[in-house]
């Protein structure tokens, strides 16, 4: 989480992150996900359908006209915030699902890994193919080492189960699929270090891919200038599971602030905080869908926003169409992840 608990216990943000985050009333028989009062909750799905039949939109709310599918929806109260509900098709969620879980994480990309355990290759392949992750076993005493950005991190390999076990001795391992299910942001392109809070030119990194990077040129051209072009040159891919939650802040580490930030949203349903440019303002809620769009310009570059929810159960996650696309045995793996999970792709241009 972003800054410090204790210093936004009391505020209005922090007010609606507890309102809407998931706590347990625990039975004999097992934990269930306490009743949550969603009423107050935008439905941009809802107002879309709604606008798509009768033109009617509700008090605050705005449509602006555009080539894809659902119009940019608009809040009076967030100048340069703007709401694409279903902007990517099914088969482009697929997609980035899964090259968030194979090919974003690829080192040099970085991850939250990396500190502990460096960088770890196909950790998706891994996981599905039950292998564990081991720590090497020391050599003359003095334990292996790499350099990892300036950090000091044993070197792990990924192996077999047996490999923890290997000539009698148990050395460190832990499961590719706990790993998998602690991974909670890698980042792409540019890459941000999250200690010093600004992005590090000097770390090699994986180009954005260039589908990824029209896509969200097509994403930001409503937003710009007539002429101005969005370009891709950072991103950071946030992983959600049960129970995890974004707490709010400000994304302002980018130089240039007059190009918005591309949120794309991609499987379980989650609740989404807009606020204002201080966590005393009380931010508005609002589900965000596999394939809903957020773009965050101008003002709503300044407030503070966050994720204090995802739902990850068959009625509320909203996945099925989803789960028809990775119904094939080859994609078991992928099914079994998005079940469970949110993804958020959110793209900068930097300079």
């Amino acid at each position: 989480m972003y800054g410090s608990t204790e210093d936004v216990e009391r505020t209005a943000f922090r007010n609606a992150e507890k309102k809407y985050k998931l706590y347990n009333d625990n039975t004999r028989k097992k934990k269930k996900p306490r009743a949550v009062d969603l009423s107050e909750v935008i439905d941009f799905k809802s107002i879309s359908e709604s606008y798509h039949q009768n033109a009617e939109l509700p008090e605050g709310i705005s449509a602006i006209q555009s080539d894809f599918d659902s119009p940019l929806f608009c809040l009076a109260s967030h100048p340069g915030f703007y709401f694409i509900p279903g902007a990517l098709t099914v088969e482009e969620q697929c997609r980035w699902i899964k090259e968030s879980l194979t090919s974003f994480p690829q080192p040099p990309n970085r991850t939250n890994h990396n500190a502990i355990y460096g960088p770890l290759q196909d950790l998706f392949a891994a996981a599905k193919d039950n292998k564990v992750l081991i720590q090497e076993e020391q050599t003359n005493n003095f334990e292996v080492e790499i350099i990892q950005n300036d950090i000091n991190v044993p070197t792990w390999n990924f192996s077999d189960q047996s490999g923890a076990f290997s000539s009698g001795v148990t050395r460190k391992s832990v499961p590719a699929s706990v790993l998998l299910r602690k991974l909670r942001w890698s980042t792409l392109g540019l890459q941000f270090d999250w200690s010093k809070r600004s992005y590090n030119i000097s770390l090699p990194h994986n180009k954005i891919p260039d589908a990824l990077c029209l896509l969200a040129e097509r994403m930001a051209a409503p937003t710009l200038p007539l002429g101005e072009v969005f370009q891709a040159e950072a991103a950071i891919v946030n992983y959600f599971g049960l129970g995890d939650t974004l707490g709010g802040h400000v994304d302002d580490m980018e130089k240039d602030w007059s190009k918005p930030i591309i949120s794309m949203s991609l499987a379980c349903k989650g609740i989404f905080l807009i606020g204002g440019k201080s966590r005393e303002v009380p931010p508005l809620a609002m589900f965000v869908r596999s394939g809903d769009v957020i773009l965050m310009a101008g003002q709503a570059r300044e407030c503070f926003h966050g994720v204090p929810r995802i739902f990850t159960d068959k009625e509320h996650a909203e996945i099925s169409s989803l789960e028809l696309q990775f119904s094939d045995e080859e994609d078991s793996a992928f099914l079994e992840y998005i079940r469970n999970s949110r993804i958020n792709i959110n793209i900068r241009q930097v300079y």
